[in-house]
């Protein structure tokens, strides 16, 4: 058989208007990624590194940590890593999807997002459809699927703040007309988290209010008395429980002959798996805490099975990703130029960093036991996906530190600012 000719490339005639050819297949797919991660500001690639990094660095503890408990209590050792990393596979793409929109629809989404967020809640605390779990009512199952709604308001609250930050942008200094009206719809969300019991969660969300309130500007002088007030709540409800009154009394004792056993069980315990793990740590899936002695050994006291199978070493790594993680939030609310990017920017940083000392801070005895995860790292498929979501609105800041976006969403008119909104 003869050689079939080679066809000529398309050339393209100086001057001519016919557009080049457009790049199929596998070679269109690499560069619409691409211009998904491209960026101009290195505070993107910052704050996306840190977050995948300690992503997967959450995967592998859960695997390490889960293996018994889920062999006991799902009959598989690899349930409960199984739905951790389904969450992972979601909740990255979601976050770099996020990444690519503009801030005015997060704003036209805030709204809607807390109304919807709050009336879930409000299932969980007024129906049936509420579950306990560890005490606290603060997770909801429809159709066979369990999640919690307060990780949804949490999300609501970043979108809503940019929002209301920005149409209230010249009454900030004006308690009465600026700064109460964004308290009381504030407070009256994470109230609904309250009715539930989860203490914890709503201490993070009171300092998401109020640090980002206080990030974005407002003077101390009209944050004190919210914040003494808050306090004094924080107290009553804390003493309001025989079992929240236990966990204190635990963590105020040294020892804890005068308390209940199974109150200092879990503090106790995970300080014994931080000393066994030494400086340099047993090995990872060594770990001895976690058959069965440490109860939430993959949720709310993974920080102890870090230090006990990696060690010193291991646990200051962890810690000092969080400050990275940090430093990406800061640098990026530094950038931001429109008020939605910097209330967005402020109540996310509060959110991931302040639950993050939180937690690290429980096992080792800085603070009573208050059930709150290590974000990103720890099992909790709603957690991990809110927090994804949530980075990736700061990400979009990240991007697009004036307000625009890029693309399809911006074609029909000039690139969108924080003033869209008012």
């Amino acid at each position: 058989m003869a050689p079939q000719p080679t066809p000529e490339p398309t050339r393209t005639e100086p001057g001519s208007t016919e557009a080049p050819a457009e790049p199929r297949g596998m070679a269109a797919a690499r560069i619409r990624f691409g211009r998904v991660l491209r960026v101009e500001s290195g505070d993107f690639y910052l704050l996306l590194g840190t977050t995948l990094f300690l992503v997967v660095f959450g995967l592998v503890m859960v695997l390490s940590s889960s293996v018994v408990e889920s062999r006991i209590e799902d009959g598989g050792a690899f349930v409960q890593i199984g739905r951790q990393a389904a969450f992972a596979a979601v909740g990255v793409p979601v976050m770099l999807l996020a990444s690519r929109m503009p801030q005015r629809v997060w704003m036209l989404l805030a709204w809607p997002a807390m109304a919807v967020s709050c009336l879930m809640q409000l299932l969980v605390v007024a129906t049936p459809l509420g579950v306990e779990v560890g005490g606290n009512t603060n997770w909801i199952s429809i159709a066979g699927f369990q999640f919690q709604p307060s990780e949804m308001i949490k999300v609501s609250m970043v979108m809503w703040l940019g929002l209301i930050v920005t149409k209230k942008q010249a009454q900030l200094g004006d308690f009465v007309h600026g700064v109460l009206p964004i308290l009381l719809v504030g407070g009256g969300s994470i109230g609904l988290v309250l009715l539930g019991g989860d203490l914890g969660t709503v201490m993070i969300m009171g300092a998401m209010l109020i640090g980002a309130l206080f990030l974005v500007g407002i003077r101390i002088r009209l944050l004190i008395g919210p914040v003494l007030v808050a306090a004094l709540l924080f107290v009553i409800v804390a003493f309001s429980s025989e079992n929240r009154m236990k966990r204190i009394m635990s963590f105020v004792q040294e020892s804890c002959t005068k308390v209940d056993v199974d109150a200092c069980w879990q503090i106790q315990h995970g300080t014994f798996a931080l000393a066994n793990g030494g400086v340099f740590g047993v090995g990872l899936g060594n770990s001895a805490a976690k058959w069965s002695w440490l109860p939430a050994a993959a949720n709310d006291f993974i920080f102890a099975i870090i230090g006990e199978e990696l060690g010193l070493i291991g646990a200051i790594v962890v810690i000092a990703m969080f400050v990275l993680l940090a430093i990406a939030f800061a640098r990026v609310l530094r950038g931001a130029r429109t008020p939605f990017g910097k209330a967005a920017t402020a109540s996310v940083m509060v959110w991931v960093i302040v639950q993050a000392c939180v937690n690290i801070g429980v096992v080792l005895r800085v603070f009573p036991v208050l059930g709150v995860p290590l974000p990103l790292v720890s099992a909790g498929g709603t957690a991990l996906l809110t927090t994804l979501f949530a980075i990736g609105i700061v990400l979009s800041v990240a991007r697009n530190p004036d307000g625009g976006g890029s693309g399809r969403w911006l074609r029909s008119g000039a690139p969108a600012t924080a003033g869209a909104a008012r």
